[in-house]
């Protein structure tokens, strides 16, 4: 088969690589009909990601039409025509009892390794996203292997088209996660760091749950422009305001957003010193965002945080924190608990994900997708790509 393989920093191509078989009487084999390049996916593109092998499939959004199913798949037959959740659970784990299926303990290899050395283990397996989750191929090809399939991947009615379902797989469940995390309800006012897709997608999920005010941080004017228009955030570009904090607290009457949601991570453009400390890697991540957000959020406000981060930060002003009495929400995606019901919003038209879309691309031009969606060409939003 065709899929997008990993060769290094900024340096991913599609190649002809051996057809995924069934491994585990619970898999199936998934003939891919969308995929999308995910902001996450930046990171690995960057070569940020430590994990990461040369030759590893890349991409944790798909979906497609089942192929195969192993011996014990009682929840799908081939044929069905399924959304997959970017992280991987088993169902049956302490964690997946409560529904917290990001942290399932039994889907990703690494975890003994890396509780041997007396670190704090990852949670579940997810596909493309490198061997600290696993090492399992991702879905940027024409097939891929889906294991514990009788507990994630989700049957979507022929009603509705790959755009407006895909981004169920993550984006969409993410955004959504990061809006209740935030406590958003009608009447709130929220601060959003980042107009990639999952500041987008938290913007949709917050004007959906009532938000009264939505402010949007970014630097790049077209995705402000974009989201003014589509979701009425109010936009603050960093590039033009010394201080975008102060700006949101002018804006809310000097008070303060009851909720930010940093949909940034680590890769938050820092200080000097920041970038410096992080390339020496001195610093886990930036911390640029998360001060931003301190200082913009209301005294016993919200901060959620969907976005990625990776070891320690020097710059974390808890004192502050500590001193409004901040409460923080975070972490991966909790994604198949959410699928049903955003399922559900999206066939009733409650919401409509797939206008972020900006570019349809086939499978065989991904590294210029790539290259597009990480240096921002051609107003890129968000990347499907067609198997």
């Amino acid at each position: 088969m065709r899929a997008l393989t990993y060769q290094g920093a900024k340096d991913v191509r599609v190649e002809t690589v051996p057809d995924p078989t069934i491994e585990a009487a619970d898999d199936i084999i998934l003939r891919v009909t969308a995929t999308a390049i995910c902001g996450s996916d930046l990171h690995i593109y960057r070569g940020k990601m430590p994990g990461m092998q040369d030759g590893d499939i890349l991409g944790h959004e798909f979906m497609g039409i089942v192929e195969s199913v192993g011996a014990g798949v009682t929840e799908l037959r081939p044929g069905d025509r399924v959304v997959v959740p970017f992280n991987i659970a088993c169902g049956q784990c302490f964690f997946c009892d409560m529904d917290l299926y990001a942290a399932c303990e039994n889907t990703n290899p690494a975890r003994g390794a890396i509780m041997n050395k007396k670190q704090i283990p990852p949670g579940a397996g997810m596909f493309g996203y490198t061997h600290l989750y696993g090492g399992y191929a991702g879905g940027q090809a024409e097939f891929v292997r889906v294991p514990k399939a009788n507990v994630g991947p989700l049957n979507i009615p022929d009603v509705l088209g790959d755009d407006q379902v895909l981004f169920l797989s993550d984006i969409l469940p993410t955004g959504y996660q990061a809006a209740l995390n935030a406590e958003v309800k009608p009447g709130s006012r929220v601060a959003i760091f980042g107009a990639g897709p999952v500041g987008l997608m938290s913007a949709l999920c917050a004007r959906h749950l009532g938000a009264e005010q939505i402010i949007m941080v970014d630097h790049n004017d077209y995705r402000l422009q974009f989201a003014m228009a589509t979701y009425g955030v109010e936009p603050v570009n960093f590039d033009d305001e010394d201080d975008p904090a102060e700006r949101i607290i002018e804006l809310t009457g000097g008070r303060g957003v009851d909720a930010c949601i940093d949909a940034i991570g680590f890769e938050a453009k820092g200080s000097a010193i920041e970038t410096v400390m992080t390339n020496l890697k001195l610093e886990g991540s930036s911390g640029k965002a998360l001060r931003q957000a301190i200082a913009a959020t209301r005294r016993g406000g919200v901060i959620s945080v969907p976005g990625v981060y990776a070891g320690f930060i020097h710059g974390f002003l808890f004192g502050d924190a500590f001193e409004k009495g901040l409460s923080f929400r975070m972490g991966q995606t909790h994604t198949a608990k959410f699928m049903p019901e955003l399922l559900e919003k999206i066939g009733n038209g409650e919401l409509r994900p797939e206008v972020i879309i900006s570019h349809h691309l086939p499978l065989a031009e991904a590294a210029r997708g790539y290259e597009m969606f990480n240096d921002k060409l051609d107003d890129c939003r968000k990347v499907v790509l067609t198997p």
